[in-house]
């Protein structure tokens, strides 16, 4: 892979006379009127000071769920009506509310808001969620380090069921593999495009713990024990290969452990309460056959469900091994084995599975979420767990001093149980305790630039210390092939300038930027430190409009790759990041592709004159004496209501007709604003003259926005399609989204 080049005002490379074509103005209507959201619908969490679980020294709060004998959730206590105790001893509740987080149900099915216009159209664009809009935010954990080449297949099939059928606009969604690298915590999204990806990347962990079945096959293997099965009781080295196993066992138990450590700490940023669901095939802690073991990961469980539960992270778990058969299978091979024997086979299979959940179970119950065992409905499981975010308890009393305090240099682990005190049967799950160290103390400062830097960076939420805006733009070249060519716009007012005696403003700042390949390995990556100094009018520029980095990867395989860069401003140490997402077609398939979408806005008084080539956009900007507004650029996608925007594609392997030796292709502009069609322009038939590469075709055209369109996010999509292909693959689309300002 060829190292990156990152520089500031690199010219973008991608060929603009290709998008020269003479564009067609088509005026944008008014969007039609929207529903305003109730409040409930939009917020995640109260947004006071009592919505964060917290520990200090003048409050323990936590959250808990409480439901009747028929498991439905209540939510009408009173204070008086429950009992909190720490370590046995009753605390005085000084702080109680009840926080809803359902919603009513949209007023379109999940099918159809999914389903494209046509059987054969493109896909809606997805709608970029503000914060106050999240309802649910869910990290899907998949422990491809454990599970079984079986198990895999399901999980696969239920997380895309839940994608289809299960997720709502208003959630946002990760899903994420403990075998990944740091790159595998992709940015939550909305964005089912992005979790699809994600989804075909959950494949059998050869390396892992997890084997081909759910179980161990009684007797040999052909592959000598490769596959997990069992030795003979004749084997002198069956001892040493037990503890082989087991120290294997335990060592990935202890990863999986620590990739939802790691994803617990980037949810702890977020406000609200969060919920992790792993799927798994079972972390043991104990074992009947070695009750000494254990130590290492029950104490690697404590310290991780102690940090989720200062996160507010509730961690549901689910068994992917479904309801299994603990008998005799065909797999099975008792050749030459006694019937006591293989008794005594089956009754360690039978023990090893009911040991393997126990990790599950206690992730589920320290944290208040629910253990989902022996069910052949992993997508029903799913919809338990989402059936149980609807709401919450939060309860806090004043701890005493002496929570706090040392023992032997060691903080004590605080056990907490909930009474209800009202006639019936009530089923309560709650944080079943904590450490004893305030938030402050357990939260790491970030002191040094490198930790900053990499903090922001392998956070999945973006920094915005310096504010960021990157736009990832894939394309395909004869000579380079597939690249991705990404700009960064940095709102340079967020920089710090100090003036010369010249007069000149000077900045230092340090980049650093990392390309993920889709299972988390780093593809390409860059550091660098950069001072500029600016005078005079070029100061007052660049104070405006901000500076643009392009960054160009050449990428040599399909698949789907994240960018990440942070910016740390050595001056005032604000740190800003930003994350993109893009999928990198094959080519080589020969399947109709739709490029990354580049655009720029044109003022009405310039697009009415002619100003419309991108290729010649500085010289007809200069003959028509017109200053270019730089947030109407490529990189930052402001619009003003009136401007047009001008949009170019390429658009690859369209098919050739063997009669004239031609494509017969057509492209359409569309508008969505939340998810819901604005806009839907003409048909355009492509414009085949000036095209030297029929395989590599170019198209360009432009919308001019209302002067009454209401300000805010939408998301314009390019939609081609090939008259020549084959129905199922004669459309492509692409996608960017844009703001439109007063």
């Amino acid at each position: 892979m060829k190292r990156s080049c990152l520089a500031v005002a690199l010219i973008l490379q991608i060929s603009l006379s290709a998008f020269a074509q003479q564009p067609t103005a088509t005026p944008v209507s008014k969007p039609a009127g929207e529903s305003q959201r109730s409040e409930t619908q939009v917020r995640s969490a109260p947004q006071g000071d009592d919505d964060v679980v917290r520990i200090t020294t003048n409050l323990v709060q936590v959250d808990a769920v409480v439901t009747d004998s028929k498991g439905k959730p209540v939510t009408d206590l009173r204070p008086e009506e429950v009992e909190i105790r720490e370590d046995g001893r009753p605390q005085k509740v000084t702080n109680f509310s009840y926080v809803a987080l359902e919603s009513p149900e949209p007023s379109q099915p999940a099918k159809s808001r999914d389903k494209p216009l046509d059987k054969t159209g493109a896909p809606i664009p997805p709608v970029r969620l503000r914060p106050e809009q999240v309802r649910r935010t869910i990290a899907l954990v998949v422990d491809d380090l454990g599970l079984s080449f079986e198990s895999t297949y399901f999980v696969r099939e239920a997380l895309k069921k839940f994608l289809d059928q299960q997720m709502q606009p208003d959630d946002l969604v990760a899903i994420v593999r403990t075998g990944g690298g740091i790159g595998a915590l992709q940015q939550f999204t909305s964005d089912k495009r992005q979790l699809y990806a994600a989804v075909e990347k959950v494949k059998w962990n050869l390396s892992g713990r997890g084997q081909v079945g759910a179980f161990a096959p009684i007797g040999g293997d052909p592959l000598g024990g490769a596959l997990g099965g069992d030795a003979t009781d004749a084997d002198p080295d069956r001892q040493t290969s037990d503890d082989i196993d087991q120290f294997r066992e335990d060592l990935f138990a202890i990863g999986t452990l620590g990739a939802l450590n790691y994803i617990v700490r980037g949810l702890r940023e977020l406000p609200g309460r969060k919920s992790i669901v792993l799927i798994s095939d079972g972390i043991k802690i104990f074992s009947s056959s070695d009750l000494s073991r254990g130590t290492r990961i029950l104490t690697a469980l404590r310290r991780l469900t102690d940090l989720a539960n200062r996160a507010s992270v509730v961690i549901y778990t689910m068994d992917a091994r479904g309801l299994p058969v603990l008998s005799m299978t065909a797999s099975d091979n008792t050749g030459g084995m006694t019937p006591d024997q293989i008794e005594e086979r089956l009754s360690s299979r039978r023990s090893g599975f009911f040991e393997s959940q126990s990790g599950l179970l206690y992730l589920a119950q320290q944290t208040g979420g629910l253990a989902i065992r022996n069910s052949n409905d992993l997508s029903g499981g799913i919809r338990r767990v989402l059936e149980d975010q609807k709401g919450y308890y939060l309860i806090g009393y004043r701890p005493d001093d002496s929570t706090f305090d040392s023992v032997a240099g060691r903080r004590k682990f605080h056990k907490l149980s909930l009474k209800v005190n009202r006639p019936g049967k009530f089923n309560v799950r709650m944080r079943n305790g904590f450490y004893g160290i305030t938030d402050d103390e357990a939260v790491a400062v970030r002191r040094t630039p490198i930790q900053q830097l990499l903090g922001a960076l392998t956070s999945p939420f973006g920094a915005a210390g310096v504010h960021l805006r990157l736009t990832s733009l894939f394309a395909n070249d004869p000579k380079l092939g597939s690249f991705m060519r990404s700009l960064l716009h940095i709102r340079a007012r967020d920089l710090t300038f100090t003036q010369g005696p010249d007069g000149s403003h000077q900045s230092v700042f340090e980049v650093v930027a990392i390309t993920f390949g889709d299972n988390g390995t780093v593809i390409d990556e860059i550091g660098r430190t950069h001072t500029i100094t600016v005078k005079g009018k070029t100061y007052e520029r660049i104070l405006k409009g901000g500076l643009v980095y392009h960054v160009f990867v050449p990428v040599k395989k399909p698949g789907a790759y994240q960018l990440r860069v942070a910016l740390r401003d050595q001056a005032s140490a604000r740190v800003g990041s930003a994350t993109q997402f893009v999928e990198v077609p094959d080519i080589k398939k020969n399947r109709l592709t739709v490029s990354g979408i580049l655009t720029r806005g044109i003022s009405p008084q310039a697009f009415k004159s002619g100003v419309t080539a991108l290729s010649n956009q500085k010289q007809n900007s200069e003959d028509q004496g017109e200053e270019r507004d730089p947030t109407a650029s490529a990189a930052v996608r402001q619009f003003q209501r009136g401007y047009a925007i001008e949009y170019g594609v390429s658009i690859y392997n369209a098919q050739i007709e063997k009669a004239s030796g031609k494509p017969n292709v057509q492209f359409q502009a569309r508008l969505f604003r939340n998810g819901q069609p604005v806009f839907a322009g003409k048909q355009i038939p492509l414009d085949l003259s000036n095209q030297p590469d029929l395989k590599r075709l170019s198209a360009g055209a432009a919308i001019q926005l209302g002067t009454e369109m209401e300000p805010g996010e939408y998301v314009l999509q390019i939609v081609v399609t090939d008259l020549l292909a084959k129905e199922k693959r004669r459309v492509a689309s692409q996608w960017i989204d844009f703001e439109i300002i007063k």
